[in-house]
């Protein structure tokens, strides 16, 4: 079992970090390039509205379904049609509300055609990670991972072809953002029916005709959104004090800038979107290993050898970036480099509380400590919304960066206190101390190259981190070398 986890891990990384970065910082990028930052945060408001609310598009089942499969495969079959008929029950749930939202908020019909476009897109990215759970459930990694990426995989040659291809005309005279969302969802539509078609001929041969017609079974249907409520509520928390901050800058901007400072916070945002893309793809195993673990020293160990390893990325690349963020920015866009930067060099540093959230986050989870979560996330919204009133008149993009890194920093705080309260985490002040030294090294590194060409920093800055990691035994080697000898035994 181990060595399928293993596996499964190294194709998820391997596809996911050969794929997804260059979607973020290449096509994402370009789009935003050729559409201009105020057509841009116009896009990007809608599509954070679209997004706080798709949770109501799954409400917990896929991960009910990954646990469910896991452990009885056979019950694939029986469960697949009545599961898939809850998901279209749904989509009705989420299209009258994200549809009322529109209508109160006085969206024009451009604003409500795009927000058509973009609520069925969730739809069809909640479908293809409901079709995913089936393959995760199943052990089927390679395919899981192959699908993880697909729709990125198409994207970027639908929009590449459009916005640099050589008869570019063909596929649109003028890039517009419609055409970016219109190219999401035939990639979208395309990799769900794949997906739909490569599970369906691994389950058809021992599936009876209609037990796959989709029919709706009030008792299962009842029983199943019961044990994912609480899990859906989190979700939904966390996506709107993740997301809301561009929707708080539509509406609170002065001066008509409300498009315009949410197209300068979307671009400062995806290099940390990025960033945390592989904080993610590393913290995945950890939800079943946390699960099965029973003594309170086994825990101890597994969370400070990965609080170490998400740590030490992450303050590494706040500080780097955030003291090169002219060039960086410069690196990806043709205007607006000042103000991108501005937002930048604040918005990254949120990659250090998103990190430690990963961690101490996955562990509450896993021992069920749900209802406290939740009221950790509830208190972080509250606190975005409020920061973002008071400073988005004032600051405009960068209030909001402000607002994000305050709601991540509370959100991190409140959990770390929980997990060694509940967990009985022992963090000795030797501990601490290696963490503080490692900061103030990187920070120092930091400072003294910030004359050189960013290249040079990012070389030097993550060299010099790595041995003081390394030196200070927050990154162990014997112990990694000792735990891969093991694992191949």
């Amino acid at each position: 079992m181990q060595k399928k986890l293993l596996s499964g891990l190294f194709w998820v990384l391997l596809t996911n970090l050969l794929v997804k970065p260059f979607w973020i910082l290449g096509i994402d990028v370009g789009v935003q390039n050729a559409v201009g930052a105020e057509m841009y945060g116009f896009y990007f408001t809608i599509f954070n509205l679209s997004y706080i609310f798709n949770i109501l598009l799954d409400l917990g089942i896929t991960n009910f379904n990954t646990r469910n499969i896991a452990r009885h495969p056979n019950l694939i079959v029986k469960h697949f049609s009545g599961l898939l008929s809850i998901k279209l029950i749904l989509l009705l749930l989420y299209l009258s509300i994200t549809f009322s939202i529109g209508f109160l908020k006085g969206f024009n019909s451009t604003q409500f055609l795009l927000l058509a476009i973009l609520t069925l897109n969730q739809f069809l990215n909640s479908l293809i990670l409901y079709l995913r759970s089936n393959f995760e459930g199943l052990l089927l990694f390679k395919w899981d991972s192959l699908f993880s990426v697909m729709d990125r995989l198409l994207m970027i040659v639908i929009c590449g072809l459009m916005l640099w291809g050589p008869q570019r005309s063909i596929f649109c005279s003028q890039f517009t953002i419609f055409h970016f969302a219109l190219a999401q969802t035939a990639a979208y539509l395309l990799s769900a029916a794949l997906a739909l078609v490569v599970l369906l001929r691994r389950i058809k041969s021992s599936a009876p005709r209609h037990s796959l017609r989709l029919r709706w079974n009030k008792p299962f249907t009842i029983a199943i959104l019961k044990q994912s409520l609480p899990f859906a509520l989190l979700v939904l928390l966390m996506a709107s004090y993740n997301r809301i901050d561009p929707i708080l800058l539509e509406q609170l901007s002065p001066d008509g800038q409300g498009n315009y400072n949410a197209g300068i916070y979307a671009g400062a945002f995806k290099m940390l979107d990025a960033l945390t893309m592989i904080v993610y793809l590393v913290s995945i195993p950890l939800l079943p290993i946390y699960s099965r673990m029973t003594k309170g020293d086994e825990i101890t160990s597994t969370t400070r050898s990965m609080f170490s390893l998400v740590m030490v990325f992450a303050v590494t690349a706040a500080c780097t970036l955030s003291s090169i963020s002219n060039e960086i920015m410069a690196l990806f866009y043709d205007n607006n480099v000042d103000e991108y930067s501005a937002v930048f060099r604040i918005v990254i540093f949120c990659i250090i509380p998103i990190s430690a959230t990963y961690i101490f986050g996955t562990l509450l989870t896993a021992g069920g400590f749900l209802r406290q979560l939740n009221i950790f996330a509830t208190c972080s919204l509250a606190a975005n919304i409020v920061v973002n009133l008071l400073l988005i008149p004032r600051l405009g993009a960068e209030g909001s960066a402000w607002a994000g890194l305050t709601a991540q920093s509370l959100m991190a705080v409140t959990q770390i206190v929980a997990a060694l309260i509940i967990f009985k985490i022992k963090l000795s002040g030797q501990y601490i101390l290696k963490l503080s030294l490692f900061t103030l090294s990187v920070v120092a590194c930091c400072f003294c190259s910030s004359h050189l060409s960013w290249w040079l920093t990012l070389i030097i800055c993550g060299s010099a981190a790595l041995a003081v990691a390394i030196i200070l035994k927050l990154i162990n080697i014997k112990e990694i070398i000792q735990t891969i000898k093991t694992d191949n035994q």
